[in-house]
């Protein structure tokens, strides 16, 4: 089993070290590599992407992903910038479905912002589709206006667009996590508004006709943001697009009471897939061993589970992280009054010692 590990930058050595040291913990033979990615890459190489460690993404059976991105970066052209490694990856290995579990674990309700009795309990997979929308979509740029309201000023413009192809794969992908779980599939969309999403309601409907034994609702995505923090436990699996997907799965995180706790997988046809936090490289924190390493723990067990067919190894690391919690270890972004407070390393240990 092959692995290429991405640390990327800001927390991103930090939290992917610690998930290394628990992978190296199992009894499990793994190759990996390590390679630079984002701001890192484009400091010692000239690009946020080099061909030699898209290689070995390719050559790989998974990515371990950190985080990429830090403010001096922002005044580069687009191409250089961090944040293009990873629309980079998800282009270059097809990688089309980004899985996001949200889960309350029962230790930390307190840490959430809402009321205990709405996210007590708490299982959300938002599913967002990973290689169209707005983000890839062609053409697009600045431009001297030819019309509009302002003709003769400057412009910039963006193309939303999806192929049938890609919205019924996506919905398959939804329907048939569903049927592993509550059988409950919520696709969000703009349909109202917008003629990409009245064409991706369509499809996900005809779709969903193949799935007969799963419920399928659809949602505007105005409505949708609302309902996840009025009602999140109404909600069981939730399919959409890039960007709505994008906005839904981190405001999701926060009903968990913390974005350092939720993993994410994006997987290909072959499930080949790139394992990374739902979190940024946080480049405030750098350095200060004060990052939650959880979410990146959690994603190598999604790794495990789904690119690596390692399911009891994904489920001690798992069960190792929910000891820890109930041993009331906390970094400082899901402390509470009661609780021990403990840096990155420390907090990497205790899952390993658990585990």
């Amino acid at each position: 089993m092959k692995i290429a590990v991405l640390p990327g930058d800001g927390i991103g050595t930090e939290i992917v070290a610690e998930a290394v040291k628990v992978l190296h913990a199992l009894d499990l033979k793994f190759e990996m590599e390590t390679a630079l990615v984002g701001g890192a890459a484009y400091d010692a190489h000239g690009h946020p992407l080099p061909e030699a460690t898209l290689k070995l993404a390719k050559e790989s059976d998974a990515v371990l992903f950190g985080a990429v991105g830090d403010w001096k970066y922002d005044t580069l052209e687009r191409q250089f910038r961090p944040e293009q490694a990873i629309l980079g990856l998800r282009k270059n290995l097809g990688l089309f479905a980004n899985f996001r579990p949200a889960i309350c674990y029962e230790q930390l309700v307190a840490a959430s912002s809402l009321k205990p009795e709405l996210i007590a309990g708490l299982d959300i997979l938002i599913i967002r589709e990973l290689t169209g929308d707005i983000y890839f979509g062609q053409p697009r740029g600045r431009r001297t206006a030819v019309d509009g309201h302002f003709p003769g000023a400057e412009e910039a413009f963006d193309t939303m667009r999806y192929s049938r192809p890609e919205v019924e794969r996506i919905a398959r992908v939804a329907f048939e996590a569903a049927r592993k779980r509550s059988k409950r599939v919520t696709s969000v969309d703009k349909a109202n508004v917008l003629e990409t999403f009245q064409f991706w309601k369509d499809i996900v409907t005809e779709v969903g006709k193949e799935y007969p034994d799963v419920e399928l609702d659809h949602m505007y995505v105005d409505n949708a943001a609302m309902q996840l923090v009025k009602a999140p436990k109404k909600f069981d699996v939730v399919v959409t697009g890039n960007m709505f997907g994008d906005i839904l799965s981190d405001e999701a995180a926060m009903l968990t009471g913390s974005i350092g706790m939720l993993p994410s997988a994006s997987l290909n046809s072959s499930n080949q897939g790139l394992y990374e936090p739902s979190h940024g490289s946080a480049p405030d924190i750098a350095g200060k061993g004060v990052a939650n390493p959880l979410a990146t723990i959690l994603s190598a067990a999604m790794m495990l589970r789904y690119s690596l067919n390692q399911e009891e190894s994904a489920q001690r690391i798992e069960t190792a992280v929910k000891k820890v919690l109930a041993q009331g270890l906390r970094t400082p972004d899901i402390y509470s009054e009661g609780t021990t407070k403990v840096g990155t390393v420390a907090m990497g240990d205790a899952v390993l010692k658990a585990l």
